[in-house]
C-alpha cells in the first residue's frame, strides 16, 4: 500500500480539469492510464525523469475505481485532498448549498480518533 500514490492520484487529478472529468465519467479508464502513464513520473515535474515501481493495490485500484471515498480514507488517503477532487466532480449533482460536503462528512462520521494514518 501506498499512501503516497494514492495522495499523488489525489492531487495530480484535481489539478487538471480534463482529467477531473475522465475521473468521474469513466473513473477505470483513468485509473487505468493514471497508473501507466503518470503513477512513476516524479510530481509536479517534466523533465522525464520516473521510477518503475510504484503500483496501487488491487484494494487502492477498487476504492478509487468506486469513488469510495470513505474505503479511500481507511487505507490513508488524505480527507482534504479527497474532499477537494470529490467536491469537483459531484457537487454539481446537488442543488442545496454545502449539500456534497455535509454527505462526504456524514459518511465518515463514524470514525472515532485516533483517525486513521494519513501521514505519508
Amino acid at each position: 500500500m501506498s499512501k503516497y500514490l494514492l495522495n499523488k492520484f489525489l492531487y495530480t487529478v484535481d489539478r487538471d480539469p480534463e482529467l477531473v472529468e475522465r475521473y468521474r465519467e469513466t473513473p477505470g479508464e483513468l485509473v487505468s492510464w493514471w497508473e501507466a502513464e503518470r503513477a512513476n513520473t516524479v510530481l509536479n515535474c517534466i523533465t522525464g525523469e520516473a521510477s518503475t515501481w510504484l503500483r496501487f493495490t488491487d484494494e487502492e485500484r477498487d476504492a478509487l475505481i468506486a469513488h469510495d471515498h470513505v474505503r479511500l480514507f481507511e487505507l490513508g488517503a488524505h480527507p482534504f485532498l479527497t474532499l477537494t477532487l470529490f467536491i469537483a466532480m459531484f457537487e454539481r449533482d446537488n442543488k442545496e448549498p454545502l449539500e456534497y460536503q455535509k454527505a462526504f462528512g456524514a459518511r465518515l462520521a463514524h470514525f472515532d480518533m485516533p483517525y486513521p494514518d494519513i501521514a505519508t
